[in-house]
């Protein structure tokens, strides 16, 4: 009962609040340490045992101190130990800051302000966007939100349901490592190897899970195609390098009628990729508004679906 409470309390406060810039953040710190670990361990030989070591280093240590937090906080207090752990499911989920800074793209494209538009999205993604159009802008937008749908809220969702803060800050810290060294790239080829396969195993089920999450809350809007949604699921979910990121991806090109993915640029360097669903209308800036909607719907869909799994588990 006390991990239900804070998982619910947990998901209204992150619906309210996001991540105010004046609070600690705990990605914040596995941020900083994996740059730190990057700056001394990723150069010479080795360099694939190395970022083995950092990301069970960054596992035990983001596992560790949240099973101490939870321990000390529940010991000293049940009530005590239920406001800390709210406090941490809420930094796990990021809802509220996903839609914060996809809008912010919005705004500035309806101001018809491109060069604010270009810096805005480039805060949220990790391709180049110096020379986006309008439409590349708004594409990128929507393909970020579409992806951290499942990386950014489902999975994590999923994770904190079954092993409450302690697996949700592991699963966060190794998709921090994901998004921080697990490049195919020269730099980060062999060091961020194994962060990137383990991100790609730990995501498997909750990005497929999160896929049929997000077609059954297409329901919820008129500007949502569930049909079609499905349709271009079952066709494009695979069109991607990563073996997750294409899930939801697919979905929201569907439920949108827009062509996502194709070509981009990361690190000055073009990465050919296949297109993502059917180009029935080219993108415009109300779909970072409609995916952000489709977004919340999904969220809100997972979050019953979990506290549905909670309580069936309190009950055998």
């Amino acid at each position: 009962m006390n991990h239900l409470i804070a998982f619910v309390s947990g998901f209204i406060l992150d619906l309210l609040f996001g991540d105010p810039h004046f609070m600690p953040h705990p990605v914040k710190v596995m941020g900083r340490l994996i740059g730190f670990l990057t700056k001394k361990l990723n150069n010479g030989s080795g360099r694939k045992a190395k970022g083995f070591l950092m990301m069970l280093f960054l596992i035990v240590f983001s596992g560790g101190m949240s099973f101490l937090i939870l321990f000390f906080a529940y010991d000293l207090n049940q009530y005590f130990g239920i406001v800390i752990e709210a406090i941490m499911t809420y930094q796990c989920l990021a809802i509220k800051q996903l839609r914060r800074e996809s809008m912010l793209v919005y705004r500035e494209l309806k101001k018809n302000d491109l060069t604010n538009g270009r810096k805005a999205v480039s805060m949220i993604v990790g391709r180049d966007t110096e020379s986006l159009s309008a439409e590349g802008v708004t594409k990128a937008a929507v393909e970020t939100v579409a992806e951290n749908t499942s990386d950014g809220i489902i999975a994590p969702m999923l994770f904190l349901a079954i092993g409450g803060p302690v697996l949700g800050m592991i699963y966060k810290a190794v998709n921090t490592m994901d998004s921080m060294v697990g490049y195919r790239n020269e730099e980060f080829g062999e060091f961020g190897f194994f962060p990137a396969k383990t991100d790609d195993v730990l995501n498997y089920l909750p990005a497929r899970i999160s896929a049929v999450f997000m077609i059954s809350a297409c329901s919820t809007g008129r500007d949502f195609d569930a049909k079609n949604a499905y349709r271009i699921w079952k066709r494009d979910r695979r069109k991607h390098a990563s073996p997750n990121s294409a899930q939801t991806e697919a979905v929201a090109a569907g439920a949108l009628h827009v062509q996502l993915a194709g070509d981009a640029s990361y690190f000055g360097e073009i990465h050919h990729k296949e297109f993502i669903g059917d180009p029935d209308r080219s993108p415009e800036t109300e779909d970072i508004k409609r995916m952000n909607d489709l977004m919340y719907a999904t969220a809100f869909l997972g979050e019953i679906i979990s506290i549905l799994g909670i309580v069936t588990v309190m009950l055998l």
